[in-house]
Order: structure tokens, then sequence, then C-alpha cells
């Protein structure tokens, strides 16, 4: 959701770089876009001010007129305040001492509060919690029957005495706040340890929603009241957070459908105007797109920085170790990787989400935003269709596969043939693979990278040898009869063998120690394309 805000601060940046000095000038004209930046991005009018002159008090002070890379040093100013605006730390739910938990929902309606009382549910389950929702929303139409759909689709009950309103016109029966009350009580018999109560919103904020909300939080005596605001509602956000913060005295906030394209701009308001933590954010809308709200990791995000953070949580609830622990066993071992083998770590990569979403947390991928946003991500399902309908034999052994077996695989799975012959070539590439990093050697050349001796990189993308193209080397076929050209010729070999490349010791991919200075990305999403079959 922070696309355009990303892309306005990262081109802002691209004018700091490799200067050794900043100007008052130079520092004037970067604050001066960020704050456009901002305000296109309808982040609250003071909150602009504080963050932008924050900013600019640093940037003028010691530690950029003493870096080394003033540039770099005012990114990292910008990085710190982003931090700060949004909390800071995150702050994790507060949980009671004594009985269940109570957690309430206050907010608009069509923030999404029913669809996120199940998200929170699912992800406290897997935690170890044993959550109750009660569903006290008796005002908007089928808000009782929906709040069932999205328990039932969690794996977790639902208290719903009172059915609410089923059709448009239709009077409310029941009382919310008894139902709220009930709830708790049903949660302490049957021992839960959360209790998640889903409230009724208004398309306003009226007085009669908050003497409900009130009224609710006096009856259960919430241990947390979340407010649940949309982050695509722009300057409203600023608003509708301080009547909720007024009137409900909210603990926390969660922010929902931070994956439309939209500005943001309550994200970076929120939290400052309510002084209230940004406890948890949807991103979109399945149950598992749900995650912990952390500022720092958003705000790498927002400045193209990546999350690799995040990444690396949900390999760790997705992967499962034992099948890690069985492959790195197997590779080194020398035993060859198979096609059953791909399968499983293919069906553990879709465990962890959508391939897009994952993409997008790599440090930089904000250059290549239209190739990610252009990736079908029915790829990987006509891969795995494709290995299903092979034999264990065959998925043991694909040297197997002639013609008929792959024209029958291609019926099976619903593609082409020339799909299974793309799958099978790349399999074995990466097999190649496997196979010298069991034997500790350097990964083998892929093909189109010219260069470089057997089981080294010689021309690795982004490195010096790929610029441009090389001229073909000419082969000498044998030593000359002439003593003085053949002395000529040994004197070459022997000054190629001491200035060629070479692997440095301890490099187990044959890969140097020397960092690139320029990345290019395009070069990345073409040698990922080959593998991904694009």
């Amino acid at each position: 959701m922070f696309a355009n805000l990303s892309d306005r601060l990262t081109a802002t940046f691209k004018g700091l770089r490799g200067k050794g000095r900043l100007s008052e000038a130079d520092i004037d004209g970067t604050i001066r876009e960020i704050r456009r930046a901002l305000l296109d991005a309808d982040v609250a009018v003071p909150v602009v001010k504080t963050f932008t002159g924050n900013i600019r008090e640093r940037a003028l002070g010691a530690e950029v007129s003493g870096a080394l890379n003033p540039g770099q040093q005012v990114v990292k100013i910008v990085n710190e305040e982003l931090v700060s605006i949004l909390g800071g730390e995150a702050r994790q739910l507060r949980h009671a001492k004594t009985g269940p938990t109570v957690i309430m929902l206050a907010g608009l309606q069509g923030a999404g509060k029913t669809t996120l009382a199940g998200k929170l549910a699912h992800h406290l389950k897997g935690q170890g919690h044993t959550p109750l929702l009660v569903a006290a929303d008796l005002q908007r139409p089928n808000a009782v029957n929906q709040l069932q759909v999205v328990g039932e689709r969690a794996g977790v009950p639902v208290f719903a005495p009172e059915p609410g309103i089923t059709r448009d016109g239709e009077r409310v029966k029941g009382n919310p706040v008894k139902v709220a009350k009930k709830g708790v009580k049903e949660a302490e018999q049957r021992q839960h340890s959360v209790v998640i109560v889903d409230t009724a919103g208004r398309l306003g904020v009226d007085q009669e929603l908050m003497r409900q909300a009130a009224d609710i939080r006096k009856a259960v005596e919430p241990d947390e009241i979340l407010f649940v605001i949309d982050a695509m509602i722009g300057q409203d956000a600023v608003a509708t957070a301080q009547a909720f913060q007024q009137g409900v005295d909210v603990t926390g906030v969660v922010l929902t459908k931070l994956d439309g394209d939209t500005r943001g701009g309550a994200a970076l308001s929120v939290r400052e105007v309510t002084g209230r933590p940004i406890l948890f954010a949807s991103t979109g809308e399945k149950l598992d797109d749900f995650e912990v709200f952390h500022p720092d990791r958003m705000a790498s995000r927002i400045l193209d920085m990546g999350d690799i953070l995040t990444l690396i949580e949900k390999a760790e609830k997705s992967f499962d170790q034992a099948e890690a622990a069985r492959m790195a066993d197997k590779v080194s071992k020398g035993e060859d990787f198979t096609l059953a083998d791909f399968l499983v770590q293919m069906q553990q990569l879709k465990n962890m989400g959508s391939m897009k979403k994952m993409l997008g947390m790599l440090p930089g991928m904000g250059q290549m935003r239209e190739q990610i946003e252009n990736f079908d991500e029915r790829e990987l399902t006509r891969i795995e269709a494709i290995v299903q309908s092979m034999t264990p034999s065959e998925r043991d052994n694909p040297k197997i596969l002639n013609g008929s077996r792959r024209s029958r695989i291609a019926a099976g799975s619903g593609t082409q043939v020339s799909d299974v012959n793309s799958l099978v070539k790349r399999f074995e590439d990466a097999q190649k693979m496997m196979r010298a990093m069991s034997k500790g050697g350097g990964m083998p050349q892929l093909p189109g990278q010219g260069g470089g001796a057997p089981g080294a990189w010689g021309g690795m993308p982004g490195g010096k040898k790929s610029k441009g193209k090389q001229a073909p080397q000419r082969k000498v076929k044998g030593k000359s009869g002439n003593p003085a050209k053949r002395a000529q010729q040994e004197a070459a070999a022997r000054n190629r063998a001491a200035t060629g490349p070479q692997a440095p010791a301890g490099s187990a991919f044959g890969l140097g120690q020397q960092q690139q200075e320029d990345f290019d990305p395009s070069q990345l999403q073409q040698d990922l394309g080959k593998y991904l079959g694009r």
C-alpha cells in the first residue's frame, strides 16, 4: 500500500548519492520533496510538520556534516524518524492475570472488524490460546451470520445467542450489552483463555455508537480495546481516531486493508494522533494475511529496504523442520535431489503465502514492482500438477521420461508437453547444483553465463566479466615449433594462470568476498524468470 510513497522517497534520495558534502540548500530541497510526498500520501498535516522538522534539525547537525557518506546518513535519519512516528517498538497484547483475556473491537462500519475478529482468533489459536468469538454486532444485517462463517473457517467457536438483523429494514432484536456480558461468562464456564467481542459500527461517528461502545466496555471490562481502522480512508482516519479515543479510550490500533493500492497516510498518522500503539496489520483477505505490526520493519518497507525478518518468520512457520533436516542430511550424503523432494519444497513454499508479497519483502524490489505484479501465482500450481502427474519411479528418475510418458503427464496435468520439457530441464539444472554443493565444490556454470573456470561463477551477472560482450578467445591447438614463439606462448599461459579468476579459500560456492558496487535488479529478474519458466 505504500508503493507511491516509497517511490517518491527513493527518488528523492537518489539525488543525494555520491555527494561528499550536503549544503543547506540540498537538505532544504530534500525536506521539501519529503513533505510533498507525505502530504500526497494523505498524512495528517501536524504529523508532517513534526516529522520534517525533526529531520531538518538532525540533518543540519553534526551527524550529517561529519559523516563520510552524508546521503546515507540522511536516509538513516529518515528511517529512524519513520520508526518513531509509527510507534518505536512493537507492543504485544496485554493478557489478564486471572480469567479470560477480554478483547473488545471498535470501529466504523466497513472497517473490517468482523473479518479481523476471525484473523485475530486464528492468530491467537496458533499461539496456543483458546479464543471465543462473541457476536455483539446485532445491528448490521447478517453480521452475526458472517462472524459464524469466519469463526468456522478459523476453527474457533462463536457465542451468538441473538440472530441480529437478517435483512434490511428489520428492527434490532436483543441487547448487545447483555450479549457481550453473557459471552464473557460463557468463556469463564468453558475455560476459554481469550474472549473477542465484535461490536457494531456506524457509517459515521455519532452519539449512539459511542454510547453503546461505552456501555459494552463498562459491562465486560476489557483488557484491550482495539480500534479497527480502514487504512484507505485517508484524512478521515484522524478525526475518527480522535473520536474513538475520546469516547471509548482505545488501548491499541489495528490497521486493515493494508494491501490496498492507496496512499496510506492513515498508517503514518493514527499512532501520532491517538498516542496508542499499532498492534496488528491486516494485509489481505485470507486468515493468514495478518501480522504483528513492527514499526521498524514497516519503515524499512516504506524506504524499499525490505523486510527480511518477517520473511524469515514466515519461513519458520511454514517449513517443516524435520523435512529440512532430512534434506540437509540427504545433500550431505551426496544423494540425488529428486522431483519428489522438489514437490515437497514447492508445497512448503506455497504454504508461506503469496509469492508477490514475499518478493516484495526483499530489499530493492520496489524497482521491480511491475515485474512482480505481472508474476503469475498459478505457475507454482502448474508445476505442482505436472510433478503430481508423474509416477513415483518417474519422480525418482526423470531420465526415463520418454516422449509418450511426457505426453501422458501433460494430459494428466492439463498442460503442454513443452511445459513438461521446460520443467525437466530446469530441474536438471537444479540437480546439478545440488550435486556440486554436496561435493563441497562450486556451483556449475549455468547456461548463458560465459567465462569462469568449472565450479566457479566466472560470468556472474552484475560482475565485471558480464558487462558488455566478451570477445571469443582464440583456441591454441598446440605449441609452436618456433622456439621463440613457443617460449612466448608458455609465458602467456603462466601469466593467465597467475592473474586468472580463482575461487578464494573457504568459499563453498567459489564466490569472491568483493561486494558489487552496482546491482542491476533487471538482471536478477531475467535470471529468476529463467527458472520460473517465464
